[in-house]
């Protein structure tokens, strides 16, 4: 069978390294700084002509390698690079690439570190970000300048669960000769692939549900091979390389990421329903409810809804952090995607530092929860939400 047929869950498992002598059936771990040389030619070229083999662990490992090459099979990628974390995989994609006096056009809704490197770090550097309401996608194209370079967005956002259109940002990149970078963090290979809709390139937090199970940091970005040789040489100065060790596990994580995707959606959709019938619910977000105000473009470019809901409770502020403490089985973290269902209140923990009119500006209200669903027995979940709410 021609490997490039294999469908997507087989891709997951099959994808690997070649066996060493020992013929392993699991892909070893390699716990190494470096890797040794035949002789002085072998150095020679490997350093000046850039051979297709391992050097230094900072560059690439066999572990990282084999991470890299099945994430760039799922998403329909040429190339990638694997990082400690998610964040560090955003600042040195975008840092490879921007020089002083660019510009980028950003969703408004994105994660707040990445908010944060926007509005607090870039402009030291000369760079700057207009931001586009994602519920007004007619007006992208107003933002878009001549120092204009990148088009940069997240889909499903964090923490409201809103929906961007990845085939217009798409034509409208390709439009404006723009590169496309979609953090599809949210969404795992598995439930949408970015480039399909014209993105140059594709992020991960491969902490969260790529790992699914909150053991380890990780980070990637795979697409276009061209600007991936850019990130790649970027990184490969800076260090901010993942770990072979870390790379093993979310290579492992990969071969169960469909089975458990499956799993979390069908949970979700449960907690999203009965949320919205809950009178003191005012209102419910999960892609895959049809009283989702994107739900026909969350239709067209998602497999399933994903596993995060989010909902607003009557009572401001003080009802989402009474709601929090009355939480029994269900865990309060900043992480999402693992296993365990987790519950966050953005107004008073993630994003208390905004201002209210900051907030409201990307769908951030004072109750609004962000609940990442797990893969606990539903009715526990729903039972634990249920008697908080009460």
């Amino acid at each position: 069978m021609n490997e490039e047929e294999f469908g997507f869950e087989t891709q997951a498992i099959r994808t690997q390294l070649e066996r060493t002598q020992y013929l392993e059936h699991s892909v070893p771990l390699y716990l190494t700084s470096s890797f040794v040389f035949e002789d002085a030619e072998d150095m020679r070229a490997s350093f000046a002509d850039e051979k297709d083999r391992n050097i230094y662990s900072r560059y690439s490992n066999p572990n990282t390698n084999e991470f890299v090459d099945k994430v760039c099979k799922m998403e329909g990628a040429a190339a990638g690079f694997a990082f400690a974390s998610g964040m560090a995989a955003v600042f040195s994609t975008l840092a490879a690439l921007l020089n002083s006096g660019d510009h980028i056009v950003s969703a408004g809704s994105v994660f707040g570190a990445t908010h944060s490197l926007f509005i607090n770090y870039f402009p030291k550097w000369g760079i700057e970000t207009s931001y586009f309401d994602i519920d007004k996608p007619d007006t992208i194209e107003s933002f878009i300048k001549p120092t204009t370079k990148i088009i940069f967005a997240e889909s499903p956002t964090n923490p409201a669960v809103d929906i961007i259109d990845l085939e217009l940002l798409g034509t409208i990149a390709k439009k404006h000769n723009l590169i496309l970078i979609i953090d599809n963090c949210f969404a795992t290979p598995y439930l949408q692939q970015p480039i399909k809709w014209g993105a140059d390139l594709v992020i991960h937090s491969a902490t969260k549900l790529i790992d699914g199970q909150g053991r380890v940091l990780g980070g990637i970005t795979v697409g276009n091979a061209e600007l991936m040789q850019k990130i790649y040489l970027f990184s490969r100065l800076t260090g901010p390389a993942l770990s072979p060790f870390n790379a093993w596990v979310l290579s492992k994580s990969l071969e169960t990421l469909a089975i458990r995707l499956d799993r979390h959606c069908e949970n979700a959709l449960k907690v999203a329903e009965f949320l919205e019938q809950h009178p003191k619910v005012n209102k419910v977000k999960y892609p895959f409810l049809k009283s989702h105000p994107q739900y026909e473009i969350a239709q067209k470019q998602m497999k399933l809804g994903g596993n995060i809901v989010a909902f607003e409770i009557k009572g401001g502020i003080e009802a989402g952090r009474a709601f929090l403490d009355k939480i029994k089985m269900c865990s309060l973290s900043p992480n999402l995607g693992d296993t365990r269902t987790i519950v966050t209140h953005p107004a008073s923990t993630t994003h208390s530092k905004l201002s209210v009119e900051e907030r409201l500006a990307v769908s951030i209200t004072d109750g609004l929860v962000r609940v990442s669903v797990g893969l606990e027995t539903v009715k526990d979940v729903i039972a634990d939400l249920e008697q908080a709410l009460a």
